[in-house]
């Protein structure tokens, strides 16, 4: 059976192994070390990597995976990625035949200004591989877009399917959990969704992958739009806010000095 793996690497990344039988993917490989550990003791042979953006904690291992394994590297197109054999854009399909995965292309700009998501079907349902745009809980911040695009971004992420298993790039949830009780104290969802968490935590678990339709029950960013998240960043703000994007917007910079 295909199975995704989470390979723990500096102090909250995920790199994510997606693995058919002896063979797997690696997706956002920042640091080879603890890849090579894995697929050497597991007895896994790489034969792919994916990249969504090309910060170097998500592809900084690239070259010394190659100097092991010289796989394809598929990769945002608008990026300097290691190695990259393969240009991505939004639009694009692509399969990495080896563990039989179709990926669609998303383009979503914000966090950088190429980056991409990877979304499609492995393990028996659909998966989205998000980088650092999409955190279980949050979002990721905009080092190199603007709120609008950061905004459609999201939004197109959140018409994916609700069963859509969310892969991001990083151990982020509990944090991105109290800032969502900040926006939203009352919500049920968001207090169940955090002692559930928690406990994963203490018994030393990963948070991710969660699910579309936890994020969209529980994630402000994808909540922008709604009235009383709008109210909240209204308050905070101290100012009215015009449309969707500026709601963002005001979340995120309320979460950037939280």
């Amino acid at each position: 059976m295909p199975e995704i793996i989470p390979i723990p690497a500096f102090a909250d990344n995920y790199i994510w192994l997606l693995r058919s039988g002896a063979v797997a993917a690696i997706v956002d490989p920042g640091d080879a070390a603890p890849v090579i550990a894995h697929v050497q003791r597991e007895g896994i042979t790489p034969c792919a990597i994916l990249a969504t953006h090309h910060h170097g904690d998500h592809v900084g291992g690239i070259p010394a995976l190659l100097e092991r394994w010289p796989v394809p590297v598929f990769g945002p197109a608008r990026e300097k990625i290691p190695g990259r054999t393969q240009a991505l854009q939004g639009g694009d399909r692509f399969t990495v035949p080896s563990i039989a995965a179709t990926f669609d292309v998303i383009d979503v700009p914000g966090h950088t200004a190429g980056h991409v998501a990877l979304f499609g079907e492995f393990g028996g349902g659909p998966v989205l591989f998000c980088g650092d745009t999409l955190f279980t809980g949050g979002c990721g911040r905009l080092f190199e877009g603007t709120p609008t695009q950061m905004w459609t971004s999201l939004s197109a992420l959140a018409a994916l399917p609700p069963e859509t298993r969310v892969y991001c790039g990083h151990e982020y949830t509990l944090a991105n959990l109290r800032f969502g009780l900040a926006v939203e104290p009352g919500s049920a969802a968001l207090k169940a969704r955090n002692e559930r968490e928690r406990a994963r935590r203490d018994r030393g678990e990963p948070t991710v992958p969660s699910t579309m339709g936890e994020e969209l029950a529980t994630n402000p960013f994808l909540r922008a739009h709604l009235p009383g998240v709008r109210a909240a960043a209204a308050a905070h703000a101290g100012h009215a806010l015009a449309d969707d994007v500026a709601s963002f917007a005001a979340l995120r910079e309320w979460k950037n000095a939280f």
